[in-house]
């Protein structure tokens, strides 16, 4: 029994440390006041309170929190009101400013995200407010976290959530969106009959430039091929010539030639044929080319056999050269014949 009043002292004493030993969890902050004053802040970990003398005046989180503001209404500065609701992503930095800074500092936050929007949008038009999401989210931002410091809030960014105008408003706007799209869809449908046209005009006229240069081309060789066929016929001509002249034909043999001309000329369909006057004298001539030649003995008189040519310069087709008995054709011909060795 002597023991028993250690024993009781000794349970008495755990049992204080247990009831004031705490445990602050992680991303949280205790904040501690000493007889009714703030005294320290407690982090993550186990801390032990004195008895009676210390109490826990706030327990603040400090992950990041989310104010979503119910929409209010909002007046530009071209008087058109409109319904705009805010999102505000804030945290506490410091636990004793946001304990001892203002009484509800969410609240407070609440009523100066409305006024902040208020300013910020009543110096906007309607078609700026709705363009210049990103300014507006900026520049309240800005001025909450400034406004925020002396309660331990950081405010990390501001969203404008819904921008709702006014039912006539957006009736007009409607109209006006369809106005340009309708409008846009005639542009490009303009700017595509353009584009086709221009491709249908370059392809003809690429049509006609290739069509002008195959014709060009095919002009360019079918020249090419008559002077080629004209160069080839002359050669040829040139080549019989030169073979005549080596073989030692003489005027004879030309003359002669000029004869078989002329009946290759005597064999169309044309009952007469018009002959040079040379011809004519050529065939006078004939007499003393036969005699030059040594045949005076198959040639007859020439002065009484020769039928004069027509006076029109003719011959008639239906005779043939052998009729005309008086030039000695035939004689001239096998002794040219002869010559040449046929």
């Amino acid at each position: 029994m002597e023991y028993l009043p250690w024993i009781i002292i000794g349970a008495l004493i755990v049992w204080l440390l247990a009831a004031n030993l705490r445990v602050v969890p992680q991303s949280e902050a205790y904040v501690i006041e000493f007889l009714g004053k703030y005294k320290t802040t407690w982090e993550a970990g186990i801390h032990l309170k004195i008895p009676l003398l210390e109490r826990i005046a706030k327990r603040v989180t400090l992950k990041e929190q989310v104010l979503d503001a119910p929409p209010q209404p909002v007046i530009t500065k071209d008087n058109v009101t409109m319904q705009i609701d805010a999102v505000v992503y804030f945290r506490v930095f410091n636990p004793m400013l946001f304990t001892y800074g203002a009484i509800n500092p969410i609240n407070a936050l609440d009523n100066l995200n409305a006024t902040t929007l208020r300013n910020v949008v009543g110096e906007l038009e309607l078609d700026e407010t709705l363009t210049s999401r990103d300014a507006i989210n900026s520049k309240m931002a800005l001025i909450l976290d400034d406004a925020t410091d002396p309660w331990g809030i950081k405010v990390i960014r501001v969203e404008l959530k819904n921008i709702i105008p006014p039912k006539g408003i957006q009736e007009s706007m409607e109209k006006q969106m369809k106005a340009e799209r309708e409008k846009r869809e005639t542009l490009l449908l303009a700017e595509a009959h353009k584009e086709a046209d221009i491709k249908e005009a370059e392809g003809h006229k690429l049509a006609v430039v290739l069509e002008a240069e195959g014709e060009r081309d095919a002009r360019i060789a079918r020249a090419e091929g008559e002077a080629r066929a004209v160069y080839l016929a002359k050669k040829a001509e040139a080549d019989g010539l030169r073979e005549l002249m080596a073989a030692g034909v003489d005027d004879a043999v030309l003359r002669l030639k000029q004869f078989e001309a002329m009946q290759k000329i005597a064999d169309g369909r044309a009952a007469k044929i018009i002959i040079p006057t040379d011809m004519v004298d050529m065939v006078k001539k004939s007499v003393t080319f036969a005699e030059t030649a040594s045949l005076g003995g198959a040639v007859t008189e020439p002065e009484e056999h020769v039928e004069p040519a027509p006076e029109s310069g003719c011959f008639d087709k239906t005779k043939e050269p052998g009729d005309y008995a008086g030039n000695n054709y035939d004689a001239i011909r096998r002794a040219t014949d002869g010559k040449l060795g046929k």
